[in-house]
């Protein structure tokens, strides 16, 4: 008899498993299921439901669940289960009705299978019947704006993140063995799953015994045997996730609070590294970290008060992170420096080029839909390298004439799909920096003109995309370095212009209005790359598509000879 795709639940006592050993597909069919209590629960994926469940009812944390729904298919296969198993873990862990008692997902790849489009359509006919039985509370839609789930670190990994990955912990456990030190410079443009893969590896190594002692009879021997061997560490092991900017540190504490295993203590900012010594240090937005360079006041005074307790002599926090820790895995992207006081280029070279440094670079796109072509596709632009219009399928790409049609049009957005935000480069000065937000509507302030339309600059920098007023706001780069965004409207300013005669793009340095942002600098060709590098950021944030207003009119022009 043909088995439609249905949920079935089962008490999970000795008769409910009995009961389920009587089933067509109790025995010798592949099948989802999720086990539940009052406030946790646990997902996973068998061929053998019955012997699953008994090895289940021999866990003591398990036992504490009462209830399993099976997830059964005529259709399903091993690969289809996998991807269910590991979709179903990750909007469960966002839609927060129950804890989840998963450990990590394992160093796991997914990859395509036949009619895998099917299968992603039946997961949402199966999300649907769980919004029914009230076994979770949200829409998907609206769990994929969150940011636990976009860090989730349940995420199946792309083939080379699991590559990257699996060398890491390989690597890690022969210099223990050596007793040697280790460096890693993990490299990717934007969207290619850097943080994810940060926050992975984190959940992974801390969690490593847990892993042991909860692993299935089928589960992969080689990663049984990487877990034993890292489990080697457990009872000494020190892991931090150090992230260099405030708001995405912020946002990534909130999210380590939710997520079993983790504490929002783990996420610290490259001061705190020096507080204790950490076998491994992870490192994202590492392109970030700065030096004692155009800093306020305060921050000079705590790189002073760094440098003295580590006795280095003009330290950066590349330099902290490095004292501090054995080993360090460095996520780094030099086309997302920003700033004259990041840390040079040439510093990370000097690293890259050490003996027993470990370089990787992380290529499959998993944010923009537009892929790999649109995030070249962009660069080439700004470089002027580009030779052919774009084409991009599947994904929105617009030139507007009018900033104030553009920002409709993130509104409406916005209304349909959440996270859609206006962005632009730092073209005006910062007037309401020091404003209540309430003075400022009364008041009638502002900080951008264009032509007859007034906008005001974001009125925090701390998880500025998840405030509440960002949709009535212009984001800074550094309010959105390191976030996706559904769609973004970027506007180029006038710090960026182009030349029709000698047909070049050059920076106009009056209108760059980050004054930390322009001392220090060696070079003109320093401060035109570090604002090109800026557009390159704000140009790669949108998932579904970018809108672009450019003040420049030559400069808008030579964009529309490449952009429909």
């Amino acid at each position: 008899m043909k088995m439609s795709n249905k949920i079935v639940q089962y008490d999970f006592n000795n008769l409910g498993i009995e009961e389920i050993r009587s089933l067509s597909y109790g025995v010798n069919w592949p099948i989802v299921y999720i086990l539940n209590g009052d406030k946790e629960v646990y997902v996973g994926e068998t061929a053998n439901a019955y012997q699953r469940m008994k090895q289940h009812k021999r866990n003591p944390i398990r036992r504490k669940l009462d209830k399993v729904n099976i997830i059964y298919d005529s259709e399903f296969n091993k690969s289809a289960i996998l991807d269910i198993e590991s979709l179903l873990i990750n909007y469960m862990l966002a839609d927060q009705k129950y804890k989840l008692q998963n450990i990590s997902s394992g160093i796991n790849s997914q990859s395509d299978y036949y009619l895998r489009e099917n299968y992603l359509n039946k997961f949402d006919d199966i999300w649907k019947v769980l919004l029914k039985q009230g076994l979770v509370n949200h829409e998907r839609l609206y769990l994929e704006n969150l940011d636990i789930f976009k860090f989730s670190p349940y995420k199946t990994l792309t083939e080379d993140q699991h590559i990257v990955a699996i060398e890491i912990i390989k690597a890690l456990i022969e210099n223990k063995s050596k007793n040697s030190k280790s460096t890693f410079i993990v490299s990717g443009v934007p969207g290619t799953g850097k943080s994810v893969l940060a926050v992975y590896l984190m959940k992974l190594l801390i969690e490593s015994q847990q892993a042991i002692n909860e692993l299935r009879f089928d589960d992969n021997i080689n990663f049984i045997t990487l877990l034993n061997l890292i489990s080697q560490y457990h009872g000494k092991l020190k892991v931090g996730l150090v992230i260099p900017m405030e708001s995405l540190r912020k946002t990534l504490k909130n999210v380590f609070k939710q997520v079993h295993g983790l504490r929002a203590n783990m996420v610290i900012g490259p001061s705190e590294v020096i507080k204790e010594h950490y076998d491994i240090l992870i490192v994202d937005e590492a392109h970030r970290l700065r030096r004692r360079v155009n800093l306020m006041p305060g921050l000079a005074h705590t790189f002073d008060n760094v440098n003295d307790h580590l006795k280095i002599e003009n330290g950066d926090e590349l330099d902290w992170i490095m004292r501090s820790s054995d080993h360090q895995i460095f996520f780094y992207d030099p086309n997302q420096s920003v700033k004259p006081s990041d840390v040079r280029k040439e510093k990370f070279r000097e690293i890259i080029n050490q003996v027993g440094t470990i370089q990787f670079t992380l290529t499959s796109q998993m944010r923009v839909k537009g892929g790999d072509y649109y995030i070249s596709s962009i660069y080439k632009l700004l470089e002027q390298k580009l030779n052919k219009q774009i084409e991009v399928e599947n994904y929105e790409l617009k030139i507007f004439d009018d900033v104030e049609d553009m920002y409709q049009c993130i509104r409406l957005k916005n209304k349909e799909d959440g996270l859609c935000r206006m962005v632009a480069g730092y073209a005006w000065p910062w007037k309401t920096k020091e404003d209540n937000y309430e003075d400022i509507k009364k008041q009638n302030l502002y900080d951008i003109v264009i032509n007859d339309y007034h906008y005001i600059w974001n009125h925090t920098n701390k998880d500025w995309v998840n405030s509440l007023n960002a949709i009535n706001e212009i984001g800074c780069i550094h309010t959105v370095q390191g976030y996706d965004l559904n769609y973004v409207g970027v506007i180029i300013g006038n710090e960026i212009k182009y030349d029709s005669i000698s047909q070049n793009i050059y920076i106009d340095e009056k209108n760059y209005c980050d004054r930390n942002g322009k001392k220090s600098l060696q070079t003109q060709k320093e401060l035109f790359d570090y604002i090109i590098n800026i557009y390159k950021v704000l140009l790669t944030r949108g998932i579904k598509g970018t809108y672009i207003y450019i003040c420049d009119l030559e400069l808008r022009e030579y964009f529309k000879q490449y952009i429909k």
